[in-house]
């Protein structure tokens, strides 16, 4: 199983940038999937979920109302849409999903509940 990261890049504060998690080796449309950020000499911390149907998401407080998470299951493929960036979202950010298809809302931003992760991409903003 690999997650596949990608999308990242340097961009100017308020701009905007799409980030895709291409999976292989399993069918990504039976899990729920996360986004996690790890910034410079921070823990990493949970940014978006979103169900396994595409149906329901959850947001850190931090990143609602300017990230939308969403998924393309025939395509095996989620995205997290990153708008209005600021320089506190300058941080390696992370696709991942649990072991099972067994999952509650109280799961979400926990890392301990993920067992396959993507490599990461970077996101940069400049202020």
């Amino acid at each position: 199983v690999q997650l596949q990261a990608s999308g990242g890049g340097l961009v100017q504060a308020g701009g905007s940038l799409r980030l895709s998690c291409k999976g292989s080796g399993r069918t990504l449309g039976y899990y729920a999937l996360a986004w996690f950020r790890r910034a410079p000499g921070k823990q990493r911390e949970f940014v978006s979920g979103i169900t396994r149907s595409g149906s329901g998401t959850h947001y850190a407080d931090s990143v609602k109302g300017r990230f939308t998470v969403s998924r393309d299951n025939a395509e095996n493929t989620a995205y997290l849409q990153m708008d209005s960036l600021k320089s506190e979202d300058t941080a390696i950010y992370y696709c991942a999903t649990p072991a099972e298809r067994f999952w509650t809302p109280t799961m979400w931003e926990h890392d301990d509940h993920y067992h396959y992760w993507g490599q990461g991409t970077q996101v940069t903003v400049s202020s």
